[in-house]
């Protein structure tokens, strides 16, 4: 991971802050990236970077680079990996989406885990506030002690000491996926990315 932007971040979102109130501006500059499923994004090399480059990204990115921020910080964190069905999501897609979503294969949602006076407490940047009209699980005023709300529905979930044991299994994982399988997601992350700039009006 070349490390100058995350650099810059860190120092940005600290500066002039005590451990706790940096734990908070951390996870708040984070969730504010606009959410959008980036494909170049999903390896822990080059996802946070681009990510922070383009200044939008999804749960992968956001959460590899969230634990990268709480190394520096000295918070304990693991990553935790939730297998879930797009169509279970409580977002009010238009209909055209909703119908996709129906077909979708399982996927695969990225959130960190923090360890705070010996508990394990669930951390999800993945929704920006611009998404809250249609969106209503984003996060606003985390007390950087307990959890928050999860991105999606879970059907199960599953620990990741560290990035690179949970990047191996995201990929074993995208591996699995059949071409079809693959297009399903695709076309259906183009639509959805489209459908997000209009809530927020920049569409």
């Amino acid at each position: 991971m070349d490390k100058n932007i995350v650099d810059e971040k860190f120092e940005e979102w600290t500066r002039g802050s005590s451990p706790e109130e940096s734990l908070v501006r951390i996870f708040e500059s984070i969730r504010n990236i606009p959410f959008a499923v980036v494909l170049e994004q999903i390896t822990l090399e080059k996802g946070p970077v681009s990510m922070l480059e383009k200044n939008k990204g999804f749960c992968i990115p956001k959460h590899y680079l969230m634990g990268e921020m709480l190394r520096r910080l000295k918070v304990p964190c693991r990553y935790c990996t939730f297998s879930f069905n797009w169509r279970d999501l409580n977002i009010e897609y238009p209909r055209e989406l909703k119908n996709t979503a129906e077909i979708l294969p399982v996927t695969y949602h990225l959130a960190c885990e923090i360890n705070i006076d010996d508990i394990w407490v669930t951390v999800d940047a993945t929704w920006d506030p611009g998404l809250k009209t249609k969106i209503p699980v984003v996060n606003e005023g985390w007390d950087g002690r307990t959890d928050t709300k999860l991105a999606v529905e879970p059907i199960d979930r599953f620990v990741h000491e560290n990035a690179e044991e949970r990047e191996k299994f995201s990929l074993e994982k995208i591996g699995a996926y059949s071409l079809q399988e693959e297009l399903k997601l695709s076309r259906f992350s183009m639509a959805f990315n489209k459908w997000l700039e209009e809530v927020r009006g920049t569409g």
